[in-house]
């Protein structure tokens, strides 16, 4: 019988696979009374979390059997890679699994800001149809879009904006092989576009990638996006730049904090729209991210084979 401790709720498909496996018992952490502190006590298999859940040294220390913890999702902040890695815990995600939602939700959102959708529909439901008369918005066609990042979800991005018209220009940290974009530098695509979409990972190196200098250099007309992650940016400049006028506004599905403190500054913004991290939580998407970790996660215990590519640390672990 394999213990498989979850950490989080997952879909409800994916809960029926462990449920109806005869060989899985499932240790439920966030049911009400359920004692992590104990957990030493099971032997624990395998884990499985989403976004919140954290997979570190101390639970890792008090599951001495633990063969892979997974998450369901792409980003793996909240689980402790380098230590799984130095224990021979496989790590399981789900790569590429959320690009096209990330993408459709980065379009929404920069559609939203653009042409002000969220406030004229705002001002219809409270009656003042005559808003339309102080209207100020515009259209995506023709503009330059700046994209940090063209990886998976960069480059869904990227082909989206150019079938709305847009100009597309990227910068990462090497050049994209066989794509139609002109490869810029990181000044020369915060300078020039006039909305630049975060989709970079989270690493000491893009930590408040975007801060008070990077700020002042884009144009006052200028839209910022970010799905990607909330510490990217740096919160405080940001939110003085949308204060002073600095840049025209800003959309997110990541803040730094989450959920927000109810005083956070960047809350009070008009030109600040933010969704509460749904971008990954449609339908397909999360049912989909939810039931590849768990039958890998599955696979991987019952000394089966995985589907490819799912092992983020499989090269340091010497895997096949």
């Amino acid at each position: 019988m394999y213990n498989i401790l979850l950490l989080e709720t997952v879909a409800d498909e994916a809960l029926d696979i462990l449920e109806k496996a005869a060989d899985v018992n499932i240790l439920a952490a966030y049911e009400p009374g359920f004692d992590l502190s104990g957990i030493s006590n099971h032997t624990v298999d395998g884990i499985i979390t989403r976004g919140k859940g954290q997979v570190n040294q101390a639970l890792m220390d008090a599951c001495p059997s633990l063969q892979v913890a997974g998450r369901c999702g792409v980003g793996l902040d909240n689980l402790d890679v380098a230590y799984a890695t130095s224990k021979g815990i496989k790590i399981v995600n789900a790569p590429g699994s959320n690009a096209q939602t990330i993408a459709e939700h980065t379009l929404s959102l920069m559609m939203m800001l653009q042409r002000n959708l969220y406030r004229s529909v705002a001002e219809v439901k409270a009656g003042n149809w005559a808003w339309r008369n102080q209207f100020e918005g515009d259209e995506i066609y023709g503009k330059t879009l700046g994209i940090l990042g063209l990886g998976n979800i960069g480059k869904k991005v990227a082909a989206m904006g150019v079938a709305f018209g847009m100009k597309v220009i990227y910068w990462d940290q090497a050049e994209a092989p066989n794509v139609p974009y002109p490869f810029k530098s990181f000044e020369e695509v915060i300078t020039e576009a006039d909305v630049i979409t975060l989709h970079v990972p989270l690493l000491p190196a893009t930590k408040e990638l975007i801060n008070a200098a990077t700020l002042s250099k884009m144009k006052k007309s200028a839209l910022l996006i970010n799905t990607a992650r909330g510490p990217i940016i740096d919160q405080r400049a940001l939110y003085e730049a949308l204060k002073s006028g600095a840049i025209a506004g800003f959309a997110a599905d990541v803040l730094t904090e989450e959920p927000p403190a109810k005083d956070e500054p960047l809350l009070t913004q008009p030109n600040a729209l933010i969704t509460a991290h749904v971008g990954s939580l449609t339908t397909r998407t999360y049912t989909k991210m939810c039931v590849d970790t768990v039958n890998n996660v599955l696979a991987i215990v019952r000394g089966q084979q995985p589907m490819e590519g799912c092992v983020f640390n499989w090269k340091e672990l010497g895997d096949s």
